[in-house]
């Protein structure tokens, strides 16, 4: 896979609290450089990276419920519709993992449909079900749940709990999924070789603040 279409897979990362404007600005070239799908920031930095990437074709990508999950379903639908407002164009939202793994998958299903319909034809919705800390038959049961409340993509990780993607859970994932919707691998991706082996398990998109070191080739301590 050459460097141009790979970096058109990745959201370039910047997630991390102590991020200044200075970091900010800093990805946002990078993005704009290599041409990455988007750059994933905090919701308050939404609209400053907003008018830095502002008549390319980067996104500006943004987390909802991060990285928890736990707010509240009406907290991450205004979350969603005020990053929107803030001109976000992707949002990837934390489900609440807590109601999941207790099967109270009405509540799931709902609170992922709380933060689509915000979002409907608006914004891009992927949803990150924290792979590290659920079996196979919850991935495979909440992953079931994104695709009919309506999310664009399924996501791995916030790249802040105990792992990050595997091919193993990217493949779980597309297999629940199917071919028509989106699985997003984020968390632990540092390197090319490690981009290369989620892509053949199925990843359509990666979500990487070592994106530049993936591109490149090389390699990177980044965790996410």
């Amino acid at each position: 896979m050459d460097k141009k279409q790979l970096a058109k897979m990745i959201d370039h990362t910047l997630l991390k609290p102590e991020a200044t404007e200075e970091m900010i600005k800093k990805v946002c070239k990078e993005a704009l450089d290599y041409n990455f799908a988007s750059v994933c920031i905090n919701p308050g930095n939404v609209k400053l990276v907003s008018e830095l990437l502002k008549g390319s074709d980067v996104k500006v990508c943004t987390v909802i419920g991060f990285p928890l999950g736990a707010n509240t379903s009406e907290v991450k639908a205004f979350e969603t519709e005020d990053a929107i407002k803030n001109g976000a164009q992707e949002v990837d939202m934390v489900i609440n993992i807590g109601k999941l793994k207790a099967k109270d998958y009405d509540y799931v299903k709902k609170d992922i449909e709380a933060v689509v319909n915000a979002a409907k034809g608006k914004a891009l919705t992927k949803v990150i079900i924290e792979t590290c800390l659920l079996t196979d038959e919850e991935k495979i049961a909440v992953c079931k749940l994104c695709k009919e409340a309506g999310a664009d993509y399924v996501k791995t990780s916030t790249g802040f709990s105990t792992g990050g993607s595997t091919p193993e859970d990217v493949k779980l994932m597309r297999d629940t999924v199917g071919k028509d919707m989106g699985v997003k691998a984020s968390g632990g991706v540092r390197s090319y070789e490690d981009a290369l082996k989620v892509i053949e398990a199925g990843a359509s998109r990666i979500g990487a603040s070592a994106s530049i070191a993936i591109c490149e080739g090389t390699k990177s301590d980044s965790n996410y």
